[in-house]
């Protein structure tokens, strides 16, 4: 794993247990979001969601960094935000 990987899904478990929340068990799906999203900071030196990604390739200041500013409530609505990366404790 890239250095850029390891240092996104440290600053992702973090902001999960500060906030009450857990990262998705499925393995797969939290390591292919955190990669894609370690990729596009090591492009552009954002944080940039690949899940509401916009322009291909990200563009910084363009798409929306991770977490949102909707996540919270796509988590309180659907117990999961939009990328299934963050899930409401059980």
């Amino acid at each position: 794993m890239s250095p850029s990987y390891e240092k996104n899904l440290r600053r992702l478990t973090k902001i999960a247990a500060e906030t009450g929340l857990r990262l998705n068990p499925d393995e797969a799906r939290a390591q292919k979001v955190v990669g894609l999203m370690a990729e596009n900071y090591h492009a552009v030196g954002e944080w940039i969601c690949p899940c509401k990604q916009q322009h291909k390739p990200a563009q910084k200041g363009m798409d929306k960094a991770c977490p949102c500013p909707e996540w919270l409530d796509e988590i309180a609505k659907d117990g999961h935000c939009f990328c299934r990366l963050f899930f409401a404790q059980a």
